[in-house]
């Protein structure tokens, strides 16, 4: 949608969320900002509103369902969602034993039924409402270029983005004409808390808000995957492209993620 009045965005309190919190605040901008921590979404509530925008918090996890129904129901009730990123996720890297069941397990819960936590009450919400400009709404999806292939060191992270990918990129076509618009966000690395202090390469790093700016752009031209940097774009998808034969040497030697 090319002027979203009201945005919803998950995972606002710190990142690229906050970093799309403040690319979209500006005045006539309604903000419904979710995130776990009540004093970093304040933070960035208080700063959405010093920027002209009618910001509201809203604290609660992705993971538990009713919070998450009834944070989007309130908001579109507040204000009829034009734009929903379901942005919220986490990342871990496995240890000197590999990934643990528990970490894979809470991985997978805010990374995939987190994301769904979210978008199906927006789905029920925009379905209720008549079209404008032959849209009923839009909602993006937080992938990652990690979601292309398999990578040592973080297993479960690099599964729970292909998933959420596929996921959104079919839901783009079944819901196209119900004048529901999908797009899929693939980042590579962002300077962003869950990468920092890392000790492996991170090739072609950019900025979170530069990265929001990026988003912002392909969001509004309705894009249905946006991926970036594109070098590392071209990257992640030879590795599917390629042969096995060819990929997985090279994988292997890469340098895990501890």
């Amino acid at each position: 949608m090319r002027f979203p009045r009201s945005i919803l965005i998950t995972g606002a309190s710190s990142g690229i969320g906050s970093a799309l919190a403040r690319e979209y605040a500006r005045p006539g901008v309604t903000l419904a900002l979710g995130g776990r921590d009540i004093g970093r979404t304040t933070a960035i509530v208080n700063e959405c509103r010093a920027r002209g925008a009618n910001a509201t918090a809203g604290i609660f996890d992705v993971t538990e369902p009713a919070a998450s129904h009834r944070f989007v129901v309130d908001s579109d009730r507040a204000a009829s969602l034009d734009l929903v990123i379901a942005n919220a996720g986490i990342s871990a890297i496995s240890g000197p034993g590999g990934e643990t069941e528990e970490q894979a397990r809470a991985i997978f819960a805010t990374n995939v039924d987190g994301v769904m936590n979210i978008v199906f009450p927006a789905v029920a919400a925009m379905r209720t409402r008549a079209p404008r400009d032959g849209t009923r709404g839009q909602i993006a999806i937080m992938s990652s270029l990690a979601g292309f292939h398999g990578y040592p060191g973080a297993p479960a992270y690099v599964a729970s983005k292909n998933a959420v990918r596929a996921w959104g990129e079919s839901l783009r076509g079944e819901l196209y004409h119900e004048g529901i618009r999908i797009s899929v966000i693939c980042p590579g690395f962002i300077e962003t808390p869950m990468t920092a202090g890392a000790t492996f390469p991170q090739p072609f790093k950019i900025s979170a808000e530069k990265a929001a700016r990026i988003i912002a752009r392909g969001l509004a031209r309705g894009r249905s995957r946006i991926a970036f940097p594109f070098p590392t774009y071209v990257a992640a998808w030879l590795g599917i492209a390629l042969p096995e034969r060819m990929v997985d040497p090279l994988i292997r030697r890469m340098p895990k993620k501890r």
